[in-house]
C-alpha cells in the first residue's frame, strides 16, 4: 500500500474515532452525566457563649470528638454567682414586703371596724340630740357639733376602706400568683440561667475545629470562638443544566472519592436545588441589571444535586468536610447504565494516579 494511501486511511480512522467520541460524549452527557465538581459537606455549628466573660477553663482540644451537651469551656462564674445571690435576696425582700402589706391590710380592716363602730355610736347620738332639740332641751350648736362628728366618722370609714383597697392592690394575689413575688422569682431564674450559660456546651455530636481559646481570653456573647463539624455528611454534585434534563429524584448514582481510589460506592439522588444565587431576586427596590454581553457561546449554568450513599452511609462520617468526589448518575437503565458504571470504575482506577 502506497504511503499516501496509508496516510489517508489513518486520517479516516482518526476522523471516525473523533466522530464516535464526539457522539459518545453528546449521548453520555444526557444519558449518563458525570460531575467532577462534587464534594462531601458536613454541617458546621458555630460555638459561641450566650453570656460574656473571661475564659476560666478549656476542657477540649482542637480536632477532638465531642458528644452533644458536652462542656467545651467555662467562663468566670463569680459575677453571675453574685447576681444569683442578689436575686435570692430580692425574693426574700418580696416575701417580706408581702408580709408587711398583709399587716397593713389587717390594720386597715381593723380601722374600718373601729370607724364603723364610731359611726354607729354617733348615729345614735345624732338621733338622741334631734329628739331633744325639738323640745328645746339642747342647743342648736350641740346638734350641729354632733352632726359634724357623725359625718367625720363616716369619712374616716371611707378613708379606712380606701386604705384596705390600696394595700390589697399593692399586695396582689396570694401564693405563687403574687406579682411582686413572681417578678423576683423570674429575676432569680434569669440569673440562674445566666450562671448556667457560663458552661458552654456543644449542641451536636461531632469534632471540634478552629478552637482558638485559651484560659484568660475574653469571650464576647454571640461571637463564635470555635466550630463543631457534625458527623452526618452530605454529597453535593454540580451538573450543567442540560446534563440534568433526564435526572430525577431517586435516580441511582456511582460515587468515587479521591481519598478512596479503586472503590466505587452506590448512591441515589435525594434532592435537586430549586435554583442558584445568580437567579435570586432581592426586593430591594433596584432596577433590573441585564447582562451586557454579546458572546454567542456563554458559560454553562451549573445546578446542585444532593446524593446519599445507599451501601455505606457511615463512610461519610470518616471523610472530612470538603473531600473531593466524582459522581456518575444513571438516569436511564440498559446499556447507558452499564456504560456509566464502567466509566465510574475507570475513573476510580485513574484516581490512583491523580
Amino acid at each position: 500500500m502506497a504511503p499516501d494511501q496509508v496516510f489517508k486511511r489513518w486520517v479516516h480512522i482518526a476522523l471516525a474515532v473523533f466522530a464516535l467520541s464526539f457522539a459518545y460524549f453528546l449521548v453520555a452527557d444526557l444519558w449518563m452525566p458525570v460531575s467532577t465538581q462534587s464534594r462531601v459537606l458536613h454541617p458546621v455549628v458555630n460555638i459561641s457563649s450566650k453570656v460574656s466573660g473571661q475564659v476560666q477553663t478549656v476542657y477540649v482540644k482542637n480536632n477532638q470528638n465531642v458528644e452533644a451537651e458536652q462542656v467545651l469551656f467555662s467562663l468566670d462564674k463569680r459575677p453571675y454567682e453574685i447576681a444569683v445571690d442578689k436575686a435570692k435576696l430580692a425574693v426574700e425582700s418580696a416575701s417580706q414586703t408581702n408580709l408587711q402589706l398583709d399587716a397593713s391590710i389587717a390594720a386597715a380592716k381593723a380601722q374600718v371596724l373601729a370607724s364603723k363602730a364610731d359611726v354607729d355610736e354617733l348615729k345614735l347620738e345624732v338621733e338622741r340630740v334631734e329628739s331633744l332639740i325639738k323640745s328645746n332641751t339642747v342647743s342648736r350648736q350641740l346638734y350641729d357639733q354632733t352632726k359634724a362628728n357623725y359625718r367625720a366618722a363616716q369619712a374616716q370609714v371611707e378613708a379606712a376602706q380606701a386604705d384596705v383597697v390600696k394595700y390589697q392592690a399593692q399586695r396582689g394575689k396570694d401564693g405563687a400568683n403574687n406579682l411582686l413575688l413572681r417578678q423576683a422569682q423570674n429575676a432569680l431564674q434569669d440569673a440562674q440561667l445566666q450562671l448556667d450559660y457560663t458552661d458552654v456546651r456543644s449542641q451536636v455530636k461531632g469534632q471540634v475545629t478552629n478552637l482558638q481559646l485559651q484560659p484568660g481570653n475574653y469571650a464576647q456573647a454571640g461571637s463564635a470562638v470555635a466550630a463543631v463539624v457534625v458527623e452526618k455528611g452530605d454529597i453535593v454534585a454540580d451538573f450543567r443544566e442540560k446534563s440534568l434534563s433526564h435526572v430525577q429524584v431517586n435516580d441511582t448514582a456511582s460515587i468515587v472519592f479521591d481519598a478512596r481510589p479503586g472503590e466505587v460506592f452506590n448512591g441515589k439522588v435525594v434532592a435537586i436545588d430549586a435554583g442558584v444565587k445568580d437567579g435570586q431576586l432581592n426586593a430591594d427596590g433596584s432596577l433590573a441589571n441585564p447582562e451586557n454581553s454579546d458572546r454567542w457561546v456563554r458559560d454553562a449554568q451549573y445546578m446542585r444535586t444532593h446524593i446519599v450513599l445507599t451501601d455505606n452511609q457511615q463512610l461519610l462520617e470518616t471523610l472530612p468536610s470538603g473531600a473531593r468526589a466524582t459522581v456518575q448518575l444513571h438516569p436511564v437503565g440498559g446499556i447507558a447504565s452499564w456504560l456509566g458504571s464502567v466509566q465510574a470504575h475507570v475513573i476510580s482506577i485513574i484516581h490512583y494516579v491523580y
